[in-house]
């Protein structure tokens, strides 16, 4: 496999062909179907390549955010999305007509999981309809939320093929699995490989060239379903190290061993050795998600993939063994959870985001409050907390540190699940009577605690019956 564009040309004279010329001339007008996490980065990296961008997104809510400039939260520089409106070269609409004037379509979609854990492409499928129903010659769709393998060819192109044009001649349709990463200084959209796989070598072709345009490597694949295949590999095998783990940090814990100093003596080995921290649980658009799309496309072959659904298993847990590990803390201090004061410190998926798509911050919650806790937290990227309809109290901290802090040591447990770089660290264990840290935030900061049994930490020995030790 080459990162050079393939030999292959479209067949003149076609309507692709004369895409071809638009996409590099950058006079192609692109529509980019979902404004969030995925989408709104691909329209600031069209917008700094040159190109129009139509935005569509069925929450007009969503529609006003952007419209407002409302965009710290998806890490995205408002200045070039004013620079596209002042120009001209930016529409953002709530309206599927758009797509009557798009040369290009990206499609950035969620796919979430139902009730019963199973994918919901009803967002694809709607995506899908919609695009069918403005269709034609002279078109190229993309396909960026990530699925199982089968999605594009079955569910894309199956929408599409009724309007009866000919795909590879009259319009092209790929896959080109999304790999943004919120709040990674290092690596954004345009530095990042981008996975490309077509229905046809054409389709391939011009969809390489069109990221060609504002990404710095495109990595060419024989087909949609490789693609789609390449994007579940990348996060199951995040999701399966995770679950080992973060199955090696109960287990650190009974044996009285710090899990975290244990991986950090073995990232030390420079080959052989790829560094996975445990946590609270999993969380964000991707890693809890993605592997489970396979699983259930596998169950339809009668076939499993075992090590997917144990590393689910394992990480899914996470938040009730971190709720019991809190209860035994309290326990230790010669308090019940029943009435006891817990403030949750960070409650993201990841530090330094705002993002609380399926964070292990709301299961953490739900266990303390069906407990009988007096629950309260504080995150500087959350201003409000709705969890199953109730509102969640937050905590008035404005600045890091200040006298306002001295209102921790009205409560019983401080428990930090997220270490965002927002909080001192050092008056959080000044104030704190006790605190439950998921992270190892204090020991890889220097701060040590400021009396014995301070500080609980998942994956470190705490409070161990007699038959454990």
């Amino acid at each position: 496999m080459s990162d050079r564009l393939l030999d292959v040309s479209p067949p003149a004279p076609t309507r692709l062909t004369a895409l071809a010329s638009r996409i590099i001339d950058r006079h192609a007008r692109v529509c980019v179907m979902g404004l969030g996490y995925v989408g709104l980065p691909v329209v600031e990296a069209l917008l700094e390549a040159g190109f129009s961008v139509l935005g569509l997104d069925v929450d007009p809510q969503k529609v006003h955010l952007v419209q407002a400039g409302d965009l710290t939260t998806y890490h995205v520089r408002p200045e070039v999305f004013r620079a596209g409106w002042a120009e001209g070269r930016l529409t953002v609409s709530d309206r599927a007509d758009v797509l009557d004037r798009a040369d290009v379509v990206v499609i950035c979609v969620p796919t979430p999981l139902s009730k019963h854990r199973d994918p919901d492409l009803s967002y694809v499928i709607q995506a899908a309809q919609t695009v069918a129903d403005y269709l034609h010659a002279g078109q190229l769709i993309v396909l960026e939320s990530t699925t199982y393998p089968g999605t594009t060819r079955e569910v894309l192109q199956g929408a599409l093929a009724v309007r009866g044009l000919q795909v590879g001649q009259d319009y092209a349709v790929a896959f080109s699995p999304e790999r943004i990463d919120p709040g990674n200084p290092r690596f954004g959209l345009r530095n990042t490989p981008k996975v490309v796989g077509g229905l046809t070598p054409v389709c391939r072709w011009l969809a390489s060239l069109f990221y060609r345009q504002f990404v710095e490597r495109v990595v060419e694949v024989s087909s949609p379903e490789t693609a789609e295949m390449t994007k579940l590999l990348e996060n199951i095998f995040r999701a399966i190290n995770i679950g080992l783990v973060n199955e090696l940090a109960v287990v650190c814990e009974k044996l009285g061993i710090d899990v975290w100093e244990v991986i950090e003596a073995a990232s030390t080995k420079p080959f052989g050795f790829m560094t996975f921290w445990p946590g609270p649980g999993l969380g964000g658009h991707c890693i809890p998600i993605d592997p489970l799309y396979l699983s259930w496309r596998v169950r339809s072959l009668n076939t499993m993939v075992r090590f997917v659904d144990l590393a689910d298993a394992i990480n899914r847990q996470m938040p009730a063994h971190v709720a019991q590990q809190m209860a035994l803390c309290l326990n230790e201090h010669g308090k019940a959870v029943r009435g006891a004061r817990v403030l949750l410190v960070g409650i993201t998926y990841k530090p330094d985001v705002a993002d609380i798509r399926e964070s292990p911050a709301n299961d953490i919650a739900r266990y303390l409050l069906w407990w009988g806790a007096d629950l309260a937290y504080h995150d500087p990227y959350v201003p409000s907390w709705d969890l199953d309809g109730e509102r969640i109290p937050r905590l008035a901290l404005e600045t890091p540190t200040g006298p306002a802090w001295q209102v921790l040591a009205d409560f019983d447990l401080v428990a930090v699940v997220t270490d965002h770089a927002w909080y001192d660290y050092p008056t959080l264990v000044e104030y704190s009577p006790s605190i439950y840290d998921c992270r190892d935030a204090f020991r890889r900061r220097g701060v040590p605690s400021r009396r014995p049994g301070q500080i609980w930490k998942l994956g470190a020995p705490g409070a161990r019956p007699p038959w454990a030790r």
